[in-house]
């Protein structure tokens, strides 16, 4: 007997009024069934309504959107004919919601406990004077150590795992029956990533409850859900079981998706989809996906295709679900661009030292005991054409490098030279205009650094004055000249970053970086926010642009796998300090640091028949041991006190390959410590 569902969205139409008075939809007659003990991941590019179909499930749009038609039933009821008050009820106690930024989502003025005690009055029935004990359980629930001492603390005393745990203690204080979850573990390092999962599946099974899962990682929906429902341009296109969906699936945006994907066992470039999805202004004559489809017909462009029983339980939106099934997976990527061995360095970091904490006028007097550097004693050198990767979990150090050698935070000790041994002042205003053009960075988030108020063109306009002095026809040559490096055009020149996509903005990023002609490119998380295609596309944009100018990047990423693709070294740092480095191919196919191999042992691929995760023990530590290992606290393979009171020496692996760790070589390399 078939279970009633606990969420029920039928033909849900929901749409906004544009600038002509059309509405336009945004949701077009999508249908979603979630049971009790049930995880649904829902998966898509940006733009394609996975939010919005989240939300509604509350009986929430945001503001200027409206319900056109179609039914929100939960447990029973439409949720947008319920009054406020029973709304209030719903949302945060029978429906909790864990957002995609829990720092955003935790107040920072209020202590943590304050916080959980809040929602506890609003949701639980149990009597005042328990809310205290039941705060307490709630993080211990969530696997947080230490909850008295968590509950004393505020937001930003706790690092990017802990806020996440918090807030789904926070969504568990109203024993909900159904959790929704907007991207909850994007911008989350690797383990702790994968340690948030485990946790929620496992509070799901205890506490059988449904999950809405939206994101655009497909390894995750892989780890965590049993059914996945895929979105393109606010409509259902494809749903089933997961296995079969990753594995089979039976539409061709599905297999677009799957294909811009990097794995970490791939020599190549992950392949972007091409082009962009429609507007919400467009046309619904035809299929929606026919403009990007390979193997699109007339009938195609035509008929708008309906939802149709394809392989292995799948339900499609797909004139040719047979054919599509018929079809191989994979396909092969661009080629990496790797630089040449004897290529000229073109930056040097030796005994580079970083500290956060600044000694006040009295610090003589009272000679206070300082916390341990951020980044400690690191050298690195990159040589012209390469990409350097820099990875571990966060608080690891590694954005701190790229600001150090921009310039925007000066090292306590150490220097930082560029290839023809000319030392870069600490601080990016005593650099001269060469050195600054030299070394260019991209930010994580380009919304930070691309003024709004400006226009492409603008933008684009700023470095090539300051730099190169071009005006008039040769000002507006180039420009141009740079939108079609990016794969953007002319006709983006009187845009504002408002108008664009998330992935239009990081290539205009990308395009002022290269305005400057720069040597060395930091790049800082700048697909962590990005969905996979659109990831795929400017992954094969930096590597064009590294073969076309031999470029050399230093590209930060908690994503193991973007950062295999791309790189020709990697660094491991833990803690601020450096743990392996080694050429890419070594580094990946056989970890010797025990960090290193916790790292990848955390990775999840679209694979439903995945090995268990290898995760290393979850403790937040938020400073290095003063001595030894900095690793100790968690290594698996811990020598005893050799490890907690010496320096690990630097061993030679061959090919350029050190690793810092006080067991032999030998011994790293034996299969019982992997």
């Amino acid at each position: 007997m078939a279970r009633a569902p606990l969420i029920d969205i039928r033909k849900l139409c929901v749409g906004f009024r544009g600038r002509s008075g059309a509405i336009l939809p945004v949701l077009h007659e999508v249908d979603l069934t979630v049971c009790r003990g049930e995880s649904l991941g829902i998966v898509g590019e940006s733009g394609s309504g996975k939010s919005t179909l989240a939300l509604a499930a509350m009986g929430y749009l945001k503001h200027g959107l409206q319900k056109l038609s179609g039914e929100v039933i939960y447990d029973g009821s439409d949720m947008f004919a319920r009054t406020p008050r029973e709304l209030s009820k719903i949302r945060g106690g029978q429906l909790g919601l864990i957002p995609q930024n829990s720092g955003q989502a935790l107040t920072p003025t209020l202590r943590i406990g304050r916080q959980i005690q809040e929602a506890l009055h609003l949701h639980c029935s149990l009597p005042q004077g328990a809310h205290a004990a039941r705060a307490i359980d709630l993080l211990a629930q969530v696997r947080l150590p230490d909850p008295k001492a968590i509950l004393r603390r505020y937001p930003h005393e706790l690092s990017g795992g802990q806020q996440q745990r918090v807030a789904i203690a926070m969504a568990l204080a109203g024993e909900p029956d159904a959790l929704l979850l907007d991207e909850p573990t994007t911008g989350l390092d690797v383990t702790t990533q994968a340690h948030i999962l485990e946790l929620l599946r496992d509070l799901a099974t205890e506490r059988n409850m449904a999950m809405v899962y939206v994101s655009h990682d497909l390894g995750v929906i892989a780890r965590v859900c049993d059914r996945v429902q895929v979105l393109y341009a606010g409509e259902t296109v494809l749903s089933g079981p997961t296995r079969e969906v990753l594995k089979r699936p039976a539409h061709p945006y599905a297999r677009g998706l799957l294909a811009s994907i990097p794995r970490l066992g791939d020599q190549t470039l992950p392949r972007a989809l091409e082009g962009r999805p429609p507007g919400p202004d467009s046309s619904r004559q035809g299929c929606a996906f026919a403009p990007r489809c390979g193997m699109a017909t007339e009938e195609c462009k035509t008929s708008h295709p309906m939802m149709v029983t394809g392989e292995a339980g799948q339900l499609t939106r797909c004139h040719y679900p047979a054919q599509v099934s018929a079809m191989s997976m994979g396909g092969i990527g661009s080629p990496l661009k790797c630089c040449s061995s004897n290529s000229p360095l073109a930056l040097g970091l030796d005994d580079v030292t970083i500290r956060y904490d600044h000694p006040g006028p009295f610090a003589q007097i009272r000679r206070p005991s300082r916390p341990p550097a951020t980044v400690d004693s690191i050298t690195l050198h990159l040589t012209r054409g390469e990409t350097l990767g820099l990875v571990g979990e966060s608080g690891s150090g590694k954005s701190t490098i790229l600001k150090a050698i921009a310039g925007l935070l000066p090292p306590a000790s150490g220097r930082i030279t560029m290839g023809d041994g000319t030392v870069l002042s600490a601080a990016v205003e005593q650099r001269r205009p060469d050195q600054l053009r030299r070394i260019q960075m991209i930010f994580q988030n380009p919304d930070d650094s691309l003024n709004p108020r400006q226009s492409v063109g603008e933008i684009l306009a700023q470095p090539l004055r300051l730099y190169f002095g071009l005006t008039d026809k040769a000002l507006r040559d180039r420009t141009v000249e740079l939108l079609d490096t990016v794969r953007l055009g002319a006709h983006y020149l009187d845009r504002r970053p408002g108008q664009l996509s998330g992935g239009e903005k990081q290539r205009v990023a990308v395009a002022r970086a290269f305005a400057a002609e720069p040597e060395i490119v930091l790049c800082d998380e700048i697909t962590s926010a990005l969905d996979v295609s659109v990831q795929a596309a400017v992954l094969e944009l930096l590597n064009d642009l590294k073969g076309l100018h031999s470029t050399a990047f230093i590209f930060v990423s908690h994503d193991l796998t973007v950062v295999r693709a791309l790189s020709d070294r990697v660094a491991v740092l833990y803690q601020g300090r450096l743990c392996e480095i080694g050429p890419a191919a070594a580094v990946y196919a056989q970890p010797s640091h025990p960090y290193t191999t916790a790292l990848l042992g955390a990775v999840l691929e679209p694979d439903t028949d995945h090995a268990p995760l290898l995760l290393a023990e979850d403790v937040t530590e938020l400073s290095p041991p003063a001595r030894g290992c900095p690793f100790q606290r968690r290594c698996p393979v811990k020598r005893g006190e050799i490890c907690e009171t010496n320096t690990p020496p630097a061993q030679e692996a061959g090919r350029g390959h050190m690793i810092r760790c006080h067991l032999p070589l030998s011994e790293l390399h034996a299969p019982q410590d992997r």
